[in-house]
């Protein structure tokens, strides 16, 4: 079969590598679209925990199930399905355990023609959604559902505050706090972005490169019950003061580092949360998916690339161009 290979450090060739068979409890899924994250580009570049060489990285697709392992019922065969990329996360719904990992590292990922996976990860197809559109969501819905209903708990009527509008976690969160009936908003530095969020149910937005955006955000919207974060970085001080005395922030990475400095009197005086999270559990998988499929809710896509041209898929994510997810569509 053809996968998108790393062969080494910021390379990467499409090549031909034999084709996965299952093991017992496993399935091998033939892929129509795949969809990248930060992820992919972060281990292209070098800059990702247990790098090997050489992988197959891609942690979001689905496709069609074509061959099954013992132990595994045969009529899982033909059937549509997404794959869940948290493996192995166990028994707990606090935290993920010390086996878990990531499908596309150290496990040969979705950017191929075929992937083998455990059953356990399968989700059929929400039937609305296109190929594209469903590979778009396992990661990033995932993500964004336990840090939105889990960890956040969002009610309807609350304020929330997503930043850095534009990329595909932050996107469904949006959709899914909407979606709960809360009233959200936005950060990003670009215009353009805001207005779009705007369109997909958004209240309204604030650019973070502007002078004293915070405090004018502040005095526009009276603060804010959940924070939803993912860039960290000395801005996270900023939203502290945006969040309401008793407000959670949850935060699910860290893509401007880690702040230099907080004023913790400002977290205990005001009786503030602070979550982390990532992924998720598989039960928090399979309700994100029906959640889904009962709203008819969709992933945004910026841009949609052919398999032969997959290199650019990791280009245009390297310059951050995008408004949603970037999709390899498999030929």
């Amino acid at each position: 079969m053809r996968a998108i290979q790393l062969p080494a450090v910021n390379e990467l060739k499409i090549t031909t590598v034999p084709d996965p068979v299952p093991a017992a409890d496993e399935v091998v899924v033939t892929i129509r679209a795949a969809a990248l994250n930060h992820r992919d580009l972060w281990i292209k570049l070098g800059q990702y925990a247990g790098l090997k060489w050489p992988c197959i990285p891609g942690s979001d697709g689905a496709g069609v199930v074509t061959a099954v392992g013992a132990g595994v019922d045969a009529a899982w065969v033909g059937r549509e399905v997404i794959l869940n990329p948290a493996l192995d996360w166990g028994d707990s719904l606090d935290a993920q355990g010390s086996k878990f990992s990531i499908l596309g590292l150290p496990r040969d990922g979705t950017l191929a023609e075929r992937v083998a996976v455990p059953a356990g990860q399968l989700t059929a197809k929400p039937a609305h959604l296109s190929w594209e559109e469903a590979a778009a969501l396992p990661l990033g819905g995932l993500t964004a559902w336990r840090a939105v209903v889990t960890r956040a708990a969002v009610l309807p009527g609350e304020r929330v505050l997503v930043t850095g509008i534009g990329g595909g976690v932050a996107l469904l969160a949006l959709q899914f706090a909407a979606q709960h009936g809360a009233e959200v908003w936005v950060t990003s530095s670009d215009d353009g972005k805001i207005a779009r969020a705007v369109s997909l149910g958004a209240n309204a937005g604030a650019n973070y490169t502007q002078p004293g955006w915070a405090a004018d955000l502040l005095k526009r919207s009276g603060g804010f019950d959940v924070i939803v974060d993912s860039a960290g970085g000395d801005g996270f001080s900023d939203l502290i003061d945006l969040a309401k005395p008793g407000g959670r922030i949850v935060s699910f990475g860290a893509t401007r580092g880690n702040p230099s400095s907080l004023t913790l009197r400002k977290i205990f005086w005001r009786q503030l949360s602070l979550l982390g999270t990532t992924m998720g559990m598989p039960v928090e998988f399979a309700a994100m998916a029906q959640y889904v499929t009962m709203h008819r809710l969709k992933p945004v896509i910026s841009e949609v690339i052919p398999f032969e041209r997959a290199g650019e898929a990791f280009d245009l994510m390297e310059r951050g161009g995008q408004f949603g997810k970037i999709v390899v569509r498999m030929s």
